[in-house]
């Protein structure tokens, strides 16, 4: 039973606390977008690389749903999965890692390999960590560049917008792992 509460305890500690310093509750909000109503906008840079893991034991993307067709069509048209995948400072798989690009993305074109995306960038270390960047848009992975919408965010980027552009640092054809190279810039409070 001692065990039961103490789960309880820490359970209430995590809800109740917020690795960013920023409250969440609504009256916090409230207070915060009074305080920034006339604040100037910061300029945020980030650089990243996000390890996208489909293969092996422990895959970081795993298929949620998909049609008859999907395995038929040379772009996965159809295709909804869910991700969790690594960023890190480093390409390195054993780099330090800053976060996690969790959410969801869908095969949506017939003609390319094209991803709906959303998602959101969650920062796990350092003075964001806690703070999310959520991403969503049309991700054309074939393009050597290409960019995703920042559309908004939580935490210290409350309000956020910005622009994250990719590169295939490198993508495995036979097993669909793939690292890439996330360069993010967001205005953010």
């Amino acid at each position: 039973m001692e065990k039961h509460y103490i789960i309880l305890i820490l359970c209430s500690i995590l809800v109740f606390a917020n690795g960013n310093g920023v409250s969440q509750g609504p009256k916090a909000v409230r207070k915060w977008f009074k305080k920034h109503s006339n604040a100037k906008e910061k300029l945020t840079e980030f650089h990243f690389y996000l390890h996208d893991i489909v293969s092996g034991r422990n895959p970081t993307n795993i298929p949620v749903a998909m049609t008859n067709a999907t395995t038929q069509s040379p772009t996965y048209f159809g295709l909804i999965a869910a991700m969790d995948d690594l960023l890190t400072e480093g390409p390195e798989p054993d780099s330090k890692v800053v976060g996690r690009a969790s959410g969801l993305f869908g095969s949506s074109s017939l003609q390319e390999l094209g991803l709906h995306m959303t998602f959101n960038i969650v920062f796990t270390e350092g003075k964001y960590n806690g703070s999310m960047l959520a991403v969503s848009g049309y991700n054309q992975f074939n393009n050597r560049n290409r960019e995703l919408p920042i559309v908004g965010g939580s935490g210290v980027f409350r309000l956020a917008r910005g622009v994250a552009t990719l590169e295939n640092v490198w993508y495995n054809n036979t097993s669909g792992d793939a690292l890439v190279e996330y360069h993010v810039l967001v205005l953010h409070y």
